[in-house]
């Protein structure tokens, strides 16, 4: 199927061991990241992840993205872990909409469990939050449930709703930007999961330019970037449970469990330094 929002020509975008340029097929192997490009998928599971006007935004506009200098190595500890997993974003990090209640967020957790770590995983998703709304809350937020934990990870997820309030690329992409080099500066180890396709065609050409930028900013820090726009923008069963969604803009029990696919299989293992 021809992705409506990149023709099938076009190459991949993004640079770095952020955002690889191929991404895994929708396919049952181990979640090991491969590099084979993204094929018409299996119909997904319905229990598992499937086989597959202010201020501030004119300053943005002239202030540069800093540069990033970490002061504190992120390390891991031998024999088992203790690890404190935080997820902050909007409703799709929520998993609002899924009847199951566990969005990708709780699938991906329910794979991570591992001998190795003894995981505390907490669900910061709030509906309607922009990259702004992360900065403003994220640290606040998080650093009570690391409290005793002696690994710290983030995982960021957000983005759309950027887009939805007007907010300028170069605001958006600042905002992802410092959260980043704040919490990495910290020895806080991050991980970003990018922006999902919607059903209309304008909207997805400005989030697929927002993805892009999302990619170098990781790709610049070494940051894993999960590409979510370009396989399922380009996937029958996501554009299918949108369409059957009550407000068509956030997937079901099926979506969810194909954004939970590609966050296993793109270099989550790998990020968790487990094998």
């Amino acid at each position: 199927m021809t992705n409506s929002a990149n023709g099938p020509d076009r190459p991949p975008f993004g640079v770095g061991p952020a955002y690889p340029s191929a991404h895994p097929r929708f396919d049952s192997g181990p979640t090991a990241a491969r590099t084979t490009a993204p094929d018409t998928p299996p119909p997904a599971s319905p229990e598992e992840p499937p086989p597959p006007a202010q201020s501030s935004v004119a300053s943005a506009e002239s202030t540069p993205e800093p540069y990033f200098a970490p002061t504190t190595e992120f390390s891991v500890s031998e024999g088992v872990r203790d690890v404190g997993m935080v997820f902050v974003g909007a409703s799709t990090t929520a998993g609002y909409g899924d009847p199951k209640g566990l969005g990708w967020v709780g699938r991906v957790v329910a794979r991570t469990q591992h001998p190795d770590i003894d995981l505390t995983a907490y669900n910061l998703g709030i509906r309607g939050s922009t990259s702004g709304d992360v900065v403003a809350r994220w640290a606040t937020e998080t650093q009570p449930r690391w409290k005793g934990r002696s690994e710290r990870r983030l995982v960021l997820s957000f983005g759309t709703d950027d887009i939805l309030s007007g907010m300028t690329m170069a605001r958006s992409r600042l905002n992802l930007a410092n959260v980043i080099d704040e919490a990495t500066s910290a020895g806080i180890g991050v991980f970003v999961v990018g922006l999902t396709p919607s059903l209309d065609g304008e909207l997805n050409r400005r989030i697929e330019a927002l993805a892009e930028a999302q990619a170098d900013v990781c790709a610049r820090r070494g940051i894993t970037y999960v590409d979510c726009f370009r396989p399922l923008a380009s996937h029958d069963q996501w554009m299918a449970d949108l369409a059957a969604s009550p407000d068509r803009a956030h997937p079901g029990q099926a979506g969810y469990g194909l954004i939970a696919w590609l966050v296993l299989h793109n270099g989550w293992n790998d990020w968790l330094s487990l094998r």
